[in-house]
């Protein structure tokens, strides 16, 4: 406890640190202030019977509720994560996004640029989609045109908004800005699920003692997470001694650092895309719903969960292929003078390092899959659903990564300044670390 004070005096010692975590905690405030105020023209007591359940509820959790309340921020900051996706792709298949990756800080603000502009595009059809099929017209004031163009310019510029917090925070803040955001949202949800197992707990569920096993429950699972998050596999580069004039230059050896979950969170919200898919035609041809097709749209049946897992484990292998590159890596350790002890520099090199990543991905993929449907599994043995999301899922993966990232970023503040570091031994070590790119979330 006294370190943990000590820390805290340090922390706010720093005036840089200081300035930087007030400002973050001001932009968090105006984002879930913005997110209780509702759309013009919406009737919101209509709205507060309107529960969100299933994949929409997950969706709510990850915009802080904004969702479920026709808030001015309801679309939250996905269409600019999904906006980073397709963007991210195209840099694999399109040469003139790999062009602009490969020039640096330059190519990076053309591709960024490139983000915000789809970013509009896509928050503007989702924005028509959310207002024709979330909002009843009970729940509208306002007649059907002028209701849904204003709708749609709002929550278009409400999303711009929030990508702009974010970025700010990024910028003279603490942390990721966009990862933050969503974070904020979802530990938002947490009272209220927490809240709401309590009670149904105690109103004669299991009493007082099932709700500690929860809680026990709870721990271990995010321990668990947390492992899989900062599990690396270190493979040793020595680099060759070079001797000018007196000066002896290289001789180290260094670690490339190969996370078990190089894919981070990515698989899981590719694969929840797609089992999107079986809901949505469901909804637009009643016709062709069947038992088989139903099934897929229950998130707690089995027949669901075995392909969500297995999809998972697919898009996992895939997104740790085309972000980890073993050939790159060879060539730039070959540019520098190093090498893998007992291994050729070259193709050989790369063969090595393209074994050990597929030996590793194959158990990360699975504790993955595994993480994602342990909030079904809760659902099925009696947890609340608003409360089960807690336990796995992409959720939890993002509370983990966050709370490391942002961690990390205080202790360098920290031990720049000569003050000890958050932990007695070691270090915090967040996802910056990961050799892979992509949107970090």
């Amino acid at each position: 406890m006294k370190k943990l004070f000590t820390t805290l005096q340090n922390i706010w010692k720093i005036e840089d640190l200081r300035a930087r975590i007030l400002f973050t905690l001001l932009c968090l405030l105006i984002y879930r202030i913005g997110s209780f105020i509702v759309l013009p023209g919406v009737n919101h007591a209509t709205l507060q019977s309107e529960a969100k359940e299933g994949l929409l509820g997950l969706l709510n959790m990850f915009a802080g509720g904004s969702f479920s309340r026709a808030s001015i921020f309801a679309l939250g900051v996905m269409p600019y994560i999904s906006a980073s996706i397709v963007v991210q792709l195209l840099g694999i298949a399109v040469p003139y996004f790999q062009k602009l990756q490969k020039e640096g800080e330059s190519g990076r603000k053309k591709l960024n640029q490139f983000t915000r502009y789809l970013t509009i595009g896509i928050t503007a059809l989702q924005a028509i989609g959310y207002v024709r099929s979330q909002i009843s017209p009970d729940a509208r004031l306002m007649s059907e045109p002028l209701f849904t163009i204003s709708s749609m310019f709002i929550l278009t510029a409400g999303t711009m908004f929030v990508m702009w917090l974010g970025e700010k925070i990024t910028d003279k803040g603490i942390g990721n800005g966009i990862s933050l955001i969503i974070m904020v949202g979802i530990i938002a949800q947490l009272p209220f699920g927490a809240a709401a197992e309590l009670a149904s707990r105690m109103g004669g569920q299991g009493g007082l003692i099932t709700v500690i096993v929860e809680m026990v429950a709870l721990f271990l699972v995010v321990m668990f997470t947390i492992l899989i998050v900062q599990g690396v596999r270190k493979i040793p580069v020595q680099y060759a001694k070079k001797i000018v004039g007196n000066k002896q230059y290289g001789g180290v050896r260094q670690y490339i650092p190969l996370k078990v979950n190089a894919a981070g969170v990515m698989p899981i919200i590719f694969a929840q895309a797609i089992m999107f898919i079986p809901a949505t035609i469901g909804q637009f041809f009643p016709s062709a719903q069947s038992s088989f097709l139903a099934s897929f749209s229950d998130y707690t049946s089995l027949t669901y969960n075995l392909t969500f897992a297995f999809m998972i484990i697919a898009f996992t292998f895939f997104y740790t292929a085309i972000t980890v590159n073993p050939v790159q890596m060879s060539d730039d350790m070959k540019k520098n003078g190093g090498f893998v002890p007992g291994v050729k520099p070259g193709k050989t090199t790369g063969d090595y390092i393209d074994s050990v990543i597929s030996k590793i991905t194959l158990p990360g993929s699975v504790f993955l899959a595994i993480i994602a449907i342990l909030p079904s599994l809760a659902i099925v043995l009696g947890v609340n659903s608003q409360f089960a999301h807690f336990y796995g899922g992409t959720s939890l993966l993002i509370l983990v990564g966050v709370v490391l990232d942002t961690l990390q970023q205080v202790e360098s503040h920290l031990l720049m300044r000569h003050y000890d570091g958050l932990m007695k031994s070691g270090r915090v070590k967040g996802r910056t670390q990961v050799a892979a790119g992509g949107p970090v979330i």
